[in-house]
């Protein structure tokens, strides 16, 4: 019971010292996480003496859990059996370190994996042909102002804007959503809840929109103006149209106004790509410019973009020059995404490194074991390769082990993940592949260090008493 104490004593004292440390680095490290979380989780550690007191409890509880095992072990050993040398490993010790160690890795391969396949949907995202026009784009909110037409005809004579829009939404932000009647491929008309973009003549050319079938918008036709409406392809598909041809002149009837489909737009991502693209339709309505697109020349850039600010500052002197360049702006939609996979590097960082700590700790204690053996092996003319992959090849295979366990479970996993975005990347299997291959180089390079030691020993050290 003596024996028994001691060790368990010892491990509490060990988990509390721990607990005093990580209330140390946890006080210091809380604004770089609330930073990284994009939002103020706690302001301080200690805001809630509640979750402090259970976690002092919880590393008392661990104490006793972590002390238990080795105390119950240890004091079991019979003093003569030892003293005479026949002390020796028991099975389930070994097990049991085993199965830690295995336990490890599969957790640290599976944040590896967590790691590349958040980092590859990102990459995909922001890589994906879009459809339409972002770069050189700075978008400004007008709020309909009554001077706006006075602000977007003063950056005409502008030398570093090459063109401007009206619209009531960018790509990035949501359209308008308008009941509307629109007439199908049977000829009748098909009451349907759509998104709508008001914009005017310039939009679709300034974005660069393709046009799977008629025109765009033109003031070289006055009726577009009240009497003419832009689809997109999935728009002509809602409507049973098999080709976007078959759509152009059918008739619609939106928010009072009557006219035409004049055109099918080729399908583009005007929101986040976690997003089927919808049907989606255009028309000119001039109340609705809420926002003003300027397509800039990367000559002069800042320049630019201060002389399109003072333009703003005398003409609409009352408002706040506010300003984004599309590309940004629609990049922000990924801002969770980008905080979510530096989380989980972060997260298989840490967990690599403990598991690396309970690598090194079975390595150094079986090379203990096996210390007589190396020597003999040494005498008998072992090389030191052969003798660092003797020590390296059971440890490798536990990593093996935990790859078999990581990765299926690593699959389902992230394909739950990925089924919130619309448009994903494939899971491939060199992603598994290199999470596997990144733990087991970090392992070996990990056990490397202590059989290395071993394998260079003097033999004579670990013979000579025998």
């Amino acid at each position: 019971h003596q024996l028994a104490g001691q060790f368990i004593g010892e491990s509490v004292m060990i988990c509390l010292l721990a607990f005093l440390l990580t209330l140390i680095l946890s006080s210091l490290l809380l604004p770089l996480f609330n930073q990284m979380a994009g939002k103020t989780i706690s302001d301080s550690i200690f805001s809630n003496p509640v979750d402090v007191s259970a976690l002092f409890l919880l590393s008392i509880a661990l104490g006793l859990v972590a002390g238990f095992y080795p105390a119950l072990v240890l004091s079991a050993f019979r003093p003569v059996s030892v003293l005479k040398g026949r002390f020796t490993n028991t099975t389930s010790g070994s097990l049991l370190r085993k199965s830690l160690v295995v336990f490890q890795f599969t957790t640290s391969i599976l944040l590896l994996i967590g790691t590349v396949v958040v980092y590859s949907q990102l990459d995909y995202m922001r890589s994906r042909e879009l459809g339409f026009s972002k770069e050189q784009t700075l978008v400004i909110p007008t709020n309909n102002d009554k001077n706006k037409d006075v602000f977007k005809q003063s950056l005409a004579g502008l030398p570093g804007v090459l063109s401007t829009a009206y619209s009531c939404a960018v790509p990035g932000t949501g359209p308008f959503g308008a009941y509307s009647e629109l007439q199908n491929n049977k000829g009748e008309m098909q009451k349907t809840n759509i998104d709508l973009y008001l914009v005017d003549q310039d939009f679709v050319g300034q974005y660069d929109l393709k046009l799977a079938a008629g025109r765009a918008f033109s003031r070289a036709f006055p009726t577009d103006t009240t009497q003419a409406m832009l689809i997109n392809e999935r728009a002509a598909k809602l409507l049973g149209y098999a080709t976007p041809q078959q759509a152009i002149g059918r008739t619609f009837s939106q928010w009072g106004r009557k006219g035409q489909i004049i055109g099918v737009l080729k399908d583009f991502h005007y929101l986040s790509l976690q997003q089927a693209i919808k049907p989606l339709a255009m028309r000119i309505e001039t109340w609705g410019y809420f926002w003003i697109s300027v397509k800039v020349s990367t000559a002069n850039l800042q320049n630019t973009v201060k002389a399109i600010g003072d333009k703003w500052a005398r003409t609409i002197s009352n408002r706040p020059f506010e300003h984004n360049f599309l590309d940004e702006f629609f990049d922000q939609q990924y801002r969770a995404e980008t905080r979510f996979g530096k989380l989980f590097f972060n997260f298989a960082v840490l967990a690599v490194f403990i598991s690396c700590l309970g690598l090194l700790g079975l390595a150094s204690y079986n090379t203990l074991q096996r210390t007589r053996e190396i020597g003999v092996r040494k005498v008998l003319g072992a090389s030191i390769p052969s003798i660092i992959n003797l020590l390296s090849v059971d440890f490798l295979k536990l990593i093996g082990i935990a790859f078999l366990i990581s990765a299926p479970l690593g699959w389902l996993g992230m394909h739950r993940w990925l089924r919130d975005f619309a448009y994903r990347t494939p899971l491939h299997w060199w992603i598994f592949a290199m999470a596997g291959a990144i733990a087991a180089l970090i392992a070996f390079m990990t056990i490397s260090f202590q059989a290395i030691r071993a394998a260079m020993a003097n033999p004579v050290h670990s013979l000579r008493t025998e």
